[in-house]
């Protein structure tokens, strides 16, 4: 298994990238895990400001060569892991400055003239790990769900990737917000997936 870990926080001593380290850990053990990627948008400088002229087509972004090398990432990679807080109700504005460009027509899903697109990153999946400040069922009572329904419906299977798992963490600044458990929980989990 080939892991892209996509990390989206913009300070290495905040508890997101405690999060990816268990992830990095739990992962090197795991002998199902052969190659591991790490993208750190904030620390790549990644732009994530959709610009469209003249010059830059919308019809053309599947084709920018700016974007070439993540394009490859992401093809290469079997299992996608995105390790982001919840700001809110949301996924970071890079993340999705990240996923509005990546996941480009004619290269993540393809438009077939009906309801829905042809996803063209079948058989890749998906882990989401988010922590936020509030209660963990916050998200589900209170919005709707809105964010797992915008993750994994209106993006990861549209464009393809059916298995999505969630963790999403909440209370993380609470001081009995059982951070410890919640790390230990993350890398036994990349510790012993198989696939």
């Amino acid at each position: 298994m080939k892991l892209l870990v996509i990390y989206t926080h913009p300070n290495h001593n905040s508890l997101s990238y405690s999060f990816l380290e268990k992830v990095l850990k739990g992962s090197h053990e795991n002998p199902a895990i052969k190659e591991i990627q790490v993208l750190d948008l904030y620390e790549e400088g990644f732009d994530p400001l959709l610009v469209f002229n003249k010059e830059k087509r919308r019809r053309d972004m599947h084709r920018d060569p700016k974007l070439e090398k993540y394009r490859n990432q992401i093809m290469w990679a079997d299992k996608i892991v995105l390790v982001y807080p919840i700001w809110w109700g949301r996924p970071p504005a890079m993340l999705m400055g990240y996923i509005d460009q990546m996941f480009a027509s004619n290269f993540a899903y393809r438009d077939t003239g009906g309801l829905l697109p042809e996803g063209l990153l079948k058989g890749k999946s998906v882990v989401c790990i988010s922590v936020m400040k509030g209660p963990t069922h916050y998200p589900l009572f209170f919005l709707n769900n809105a964010h797992k329904m915008l993750m994994k419906r209106a993006v990861f299977q549209y464009v393809g990737m059916k298995k999505v798992k969630f963790f999403e963490f909440g209370n993380m600044e609470n001081p009995n917000g059982k951070q410890v458990k919640r790390l230990e929980q993350i890398y036994r989990y990349f510790k012993n997936i198989v696939s």
